[in-house]
């Protein structure tokens, strides 16, 4: 297939190919390991008949590809976990058995999930508007003391971590100024005001350090574009400043806007860990840092695995979208 259709058939290949390497890279690495993998497993805390319960359902005396194929059938079909007392089915997808809370690694992943998810894409709305915004008007005001201005709280941005700039938040708009109560997560489904309401400066502390390098990267990318030859065409026959920078220069910086954001939306569902423990969401980046803690083997190969799925198809659709923004893109 050639063309747009064919792009979209081929990346897509190439993503479920991704995703497979990626599980047999999370495989090995915590399941082919040096020392008792059913102890690591079962947890610290797991008696002897318990830690041969799990290397029975580990099988770990088959062969490592017949190891790995009963990992990732249970991923595609489900599987059956032994409790003990009864057997309990892990429906598709299925990530595993918390030993540690007696629970199925796929609900547990399900109920952090939509607080990650809150706190990412809202983050994101406002790093674009935030970070591109900044782009856009440091390129046009260029030599000027409003880009020297804006530089200069860029560069603050990206050099400040975010747990500082969510304390100062913290102290200055929940406690001094009184402006919003301390973040406490409501569900969107429970209450949308209260769920923005309460997100509103986790958002903005996540978003502010990404926004940072948006509106680096869209400083460059503008000044990059406002070069070319067809910005100068334009600009010959009279065409207004505003508009070659709303509807022909910024078109042109698109397309790496897209590329870095994809990667910062997909990372982010899981690296928000510092966010989240600020102001005490219960996300996935919490949960992950809780599972090291406690040695729950099962959540944190879950939580791994979630992470590179994010990250895999954000940048699937990055590429889409980025053939779709700059037609100069060639479709291979």
């Amino acid at each position: 297939m050639s063309g747009f259709g064919g792009f979209v058939l081929r990346r897509g290949i190439g993503t479920v190919i991704t995703l497979l390497a990626i599980s047999v890279i999370v495989y090995v690495v915590f399941f082919v390991t040096p020392g008792n993998v059913a102890q690591i497993t079962c947890g610290p805390r797991c008696s002897p008949e318990q830690v041969h319960q799990v290397a029975q359902q580990l099988r770990l005396d088959d062969p490592l590809y017949l190891r790995y194929w009963h990992f990732l059938q249970g991923i595609l079909v489900g599987q059956d976990y032994s409790t003990g007392t009864s057997v309990e089915h892990c429906s598709a997808p299925c990530l595993g058995l918390s030993y540690q809370g007696d629970q199925q690694v796929t609900q547990l992943i399900l109920a952090k999930l939509p607080v990650s998810l809150s706190l990412v894409f809202g983050a994101m709305v406002l790093w674009l508007i935030l970070g591109v915004g900044t782009g856009v008007l440091s390129a046009w005001r260029r030599g000027r003391f409003t880009e020297r201005l804006l530089t200069g709280i860029t560069l603050a941005g990206v050099a400040t971590p975010v747990f500082v700039i969510g304390l100062v938040l913290m102290i200055v708009v929940c406690g001094q100024l009184q402006l919003l109560p301390f973040p406490q997560y409501v569900a969107l489904t429970d209450d949308p005001e209260q769920w923005a309401w309460n997100l509103l400066l986790p958002w903005l502390s996540l978003a502010l350090i990404e926004a940072a390098a948006f509106a680096r990267l869209t400083r460059a990318s503008m000044l990059e574009t406002l070069a070319e030859d067809h910005i100068r065409t334009f600009r010959a026959y009279g065409v207004g400043e505003r508009s070659i920078i709303g509807r022909h220069a910024l078109r042109g910086a698109f397309a790496p806007i897209i590329a870095l954001n994809a990667n910062n939306v997909g990372s982010a569902v899981g690296g928000a860990v510092l966010t989240e423990t600020l102001f005490g969401l219960p996300g996935i980046g919490q949960e992950l840092v809780h599972a090291v803690n406690v040695v729950d083997l099962p959540v944190v190969v879950g939580m791994v695995l979630v992470v590179g799925f994010f990250v895999v198809i954000a940048n699937a659709v990055a590429d889409v979208l980025y053939a779709v923004a700059d037609r100069r893109v060639v479709l291979v």
